[in-house]
């Protein structure tokens, strides 16, 4: 079977609405002769003549007053569907959001977001993810938002752009050795350290860092998470070397110290998919998450 002609739709609704094929001509820009062709066609695919001479004019059949109201419905509906997106109203947006992030992120910067997001949008939800790896296919269908350390190219599909900046600093608990006096290079490697590693490792950008001043850590336990390590800095005497915005309410009533070598900093950076790049609602969301960020890194 052949597929109509969408294209007639709005032939039929402009007909309908004048009554006139000369003047649905001109509306349309089409020569009296293509209207007419227009109108013979709509009669072959509908059976029905549609429009009949009534002395000089025309009036609708049956079946076109039955259609009239059918048609202006069906074009008006694929006029904006073709349309751009309606101006944004956030105080009657109804969506629930996935945003995926890095341990402590969501203790750092979620409280702040929250309350700005109901604010201006009280029908949005936030479902927060705790990141396990750095797979980005969740961006294709489940996640709406990302955040990650890019170090490797990103697939051509997903969008990122630098969010914050991130330091490390150490953290212990506040009996500990080392939150009295000066913590020199020396002091810091002979303590016993946690490492965060996803992947069980027990070196990273931490020792990458310290090994240019001939020093070794001693790592004897391996953690996947900052609030891992931070919680078992807090119970023990490891040193957890963590990112400082990143588990700044993570390390609430334990002592941080300026680690006594040049320290590893990373950009975190918020990820997206190409599928959510012109929608309103997810623009909106992004300029949240990125005004959060920064409001929370000036206090």
């Amino acid at each position: 079977m052949a597929r109509p002609d969408l294209n007639l739709l709005v032939t039929l609704d402009v007909l309908l609405e004048e009554g006139s094929v000369t003047r649905a001509g001109r509306r349309l820009a089409l020569s009296p002769s293509a209207m007419s062709r227009a109108l013979a066609r709509l009669r072959r695919a509908t059976g029905d003549p549609l429009l009949v001479k009534a002395g000089r004019g025309l009036v609708p059949t049956p079946r076109a007053l039955e259609l009239r109201d059918r048609v202006r419905v069906l074009v008006r509906e694929a006029e904006d569907v073709l349309s751009p997106a309606h101006r944004l109203d956030l105080t009657t947006l109804s969506r629930t959001f996935t945003l995926r992030g890095s341990d402590g992120f969501v203790e750092a910067f979620g409280p702040r977001l929250v309350a700005r997001v109901g604010a201006a949008a009280p029908g949005v939800r936030l479902r927060f993810l705790r990141k396990t790896s750095k797979d980005t296919a969740p961006l294709r269908d489940t996640v709406d938002l990302d955040t990650a350390v890019v170090e490797d190219p990103l697939p051509p599909d997903v969008l990122a752009t630098p969010l914050f900046s991130d330091t490390f600093v150490g953290v212990v608990r506040p009996e500990h050795p080392l939150a009295g006096g000066p913590v020199t290079t020396d002091r810091y490697a002979a303590a016993r350290h946690v490492n965060v590693s996803r992947r069980g490792l027990t070196e990273g950008l931490v020792d990458e860092a310290l090994h240019p001043a001939g020093a070794r850590r001693d790592v004897v336990t391996v953690v996947d998470g900052f609030a891992a390590a931070v919680a078992l800095a807090s119970g023990s005497d490891l040193v957890a070397t963590v990112p400082d915005r990143h588990t700044a309410a993570l390390r609430e009533g334990l002592h941080t110290f300026t680690l006594p070598f040049p320290p590893p900093q990373v950009t975190v950076s918020l990820l997206w998919h190409t599928r959510l790049h012109a929608d309103p609602a997810h623009q909106w969301l992004r300029a949240a998450v990125q005004d959060v960020c920064h409001e929370t890194g000036d206090r």
